[in-house]
């Protein structure tokens, strides 16, 4: 009995309910859009072309800068550093067009313009919601206008007697090699940016500052690089009775220690005792933030803090301008060093005194590294010399030290430059200074060139004196240059013709004038 199967039956599908949207003409150009969806009748191309989301915004404005301290005025009255096309500026365009607040910044650029056109071009693209569930987005260019305007702080600068705080630098010395070395300090740590005036003045400097914090950090800096005492005073300006407001000028007297390097002092026995029982007689060779002196005789070294040089003041027994030339006729080291001093036994004579006389002085010194048989070397005659100073008047009544005082204290070695125009291949910065109403006369402009020559001698001589400044190469033409070019780099390594140590040109730091940078096409 055989089985029947069906077969398959295909049933008929059943239509589906088709959805019909309400699709309408854009009332503009006649395309077909979905209704539920459209704005206001329009397509997506219309909506693009008839609402302008950036109407709103501003597309001119105008940036204030001041010619003198290149800072942008940021309103309504603040100053900002800003360097061109960085964050910064382009915060400070963007706060300067109304409109912003309602659409949402998506990119803001710069466009490059010529430096010179005083033009600023910003690009920018924003979105807003044109119409309900329709976001639109924009891009277009903002042009800036860049005007001069003097901000308060240079106008203050270029009008006299305006100033809120001066620091008055004084040190009673004859001559002014430590300022020479104050001013190098000073511009190599830039702490002079903030003066609006330098004028020098009669033993010393005064730095003039448009606000008192200012000065207070010039006051601060001067105690970390020297040995200074400050004092500060006020004067009342102007007071408004109403506001209870009160103006003030500030004047701070800042006053360094009269003990300058390589100069003789005569301590206080006491004193001597209290900082390491030192010979009194010593040398001064550094002056940092302390007075840092040295026994000759013995290279004992020893540290005199500011406080404690102001607690109980002494002056110097003789400075460099009472330095005698010596000629070494033999010399012997001893052995101990300590650091670049060597303990020696010299016999010197005067140079003034080769040819006339024989007489010879035996001492001991801390030049024994440095010096050989024929050489000069600058030094104190003590002997037959006069000293108007009760330190050392207390060292000859006594019984302890009378008997250890030396003829002759050598202190540095002496180059004799031959060329009275000696040629350097580096040079300082110096800064602009007011020299005052009175012009110095022409003895004092000589006296004022050469304390600078020996400034320049003292920086060429010792190497850690050096190490606290910077030297820059000197300004030559390229014509000099090729022809000296070989014989230059041979004098730098050890010393020249004269004997006169020279300065390796790795010390020598290119100013950023001289470096030829050009832009690359």
């Amino acid at each position: 009995m055989s089985m029947e199967i069906d077969a398959p039956i295909s049933l008929p599908q059943r239509p589906l309910l088709s959805q019909n949207n309400a699709t309408i003409l854009c009332c503009n150009c006649g395309a077909p859009i979905d209704g539920t969806l459209s704005a206001g009748a329009l397509c997506y191309d219309c909506v693009k072309l008839t609402v302008d989301i950036s109407e709103g915004v501003q597309r001119e404005a105008t940036l204030h800068i001041c010619r003198d301290c290149e800072r942008w005025l940021q309103p309504p009255a603040h100053w900002i550093t800003a360097a061109p096309e960085s964050r910064e500026l382009l915060a400070l365009c963007l706060r300067k067009l109304r409109g912003l607040a309602k659409v949402r910044i998506i990119d803001a650029s710069f466009i490059w313009t010529e430096p010179h056109s005083r033009r600023i071009k910003v690009k920018l693209t924003i979105q807003q919601e044109a119409f309900q569930g329709t976001i639109l987005q924009q891009t277009f260019e903002v042009e800036y206008v860049v005007a001069y305007h003097q901000c308060p702080d240079c106008a203050k600068s270029f009008t006299a007697n305006t100033w809120r705080a001066v620091v008055q630098v004084r040190q009673k010395v004859p001559h002014k090699r430590t300022f020479l070395y104050l001013e190098q300090l000073i511009l190599k740590h830039s702490a002079h940016k903030d003066t609006i005036n330098i004028k020098e003045v009669k033993d010393g400097l005064d730095f003039y500052f448009s606000a008192r914090n200012h000065a207070e950090k010039f006051v601060d800096f001067l105690t970390s690089v020297a040995p200074v005492r400050s004092k500060k005073s006020q004067e009342l300006i102007s007071h408004d009775i109403h506001t209870s407001t009160k103006s003030y000028k500030f004047s701070f007297s800042c006053e360094l220690v009269p003990i300058c390097k390589d100069d003789l002092v005569a301590l206080p026995i006491k004193l001597a005792k209290q900082i390491g029982n030192i010979s009194p007689l010593t040398i001064c060779y550094r002056v940092g933030t302390g007075i840092n002196l040295l026994d000759p005789t013995t290279l004992q070294t020893a540290d005199v803090s500011t406080p404690i040089y102001w607690r109980s003041p002494f002056s110097t027994l003789a400075d460099v301008q009472e330095l005698v030339e010596f000629v070494v006729m033999d010399i012997d080291p001893l052995g101990p060093e300590k650091g670049h001093f060597v303990l020696a036994e010299a016999t010197v004579a005067r140079a003034s005194d080769l040819g006339a006389n024989d007489k010879t002085f035996y001492t001991r010194t801390h030049l024994g590294g440095v010096l050989h048989p024929g050489d000069s070397v600058m030094g104190y005659h003590l002997t037959g010399t006069n000293f108007n100073s009760p330190q050392f008047e207390a060292l000859e009544d006594s019984n302890a030290h009378a008997s250890a005082i030396p003829d002759v204290i050598l202190v540095k070695k002496f180059y004799a430059r031959k060329r009275k125009n000696h040629n350097r291949n580096w040079r300082l910065k110096r800064m602009n200074k007011d020299e005052g109403e009175m012009l110095p006369k022409k003895t004092d402009q000589e006296k004022l060139e050469m304390d600078y020559e020996m400034f320049l001698r003292d920086v060429e001589e010792d190497k850690e004196l050096r190490s606290t400044v910077a030297l820059y190469k000197q300004r030559m033409d390229k014509s000099k240059m090729d022809g000296i070019e070989t014989q230059s780099m041979a004098e730098t390594e050890g010393t020249d013709a004269d004997g006169v140590p020279k300065i390796d040109m790795s010390e020598l730091l290119d100013e950023f004038e001289d470096l030829n940078v050009e832009d690359e096409e």
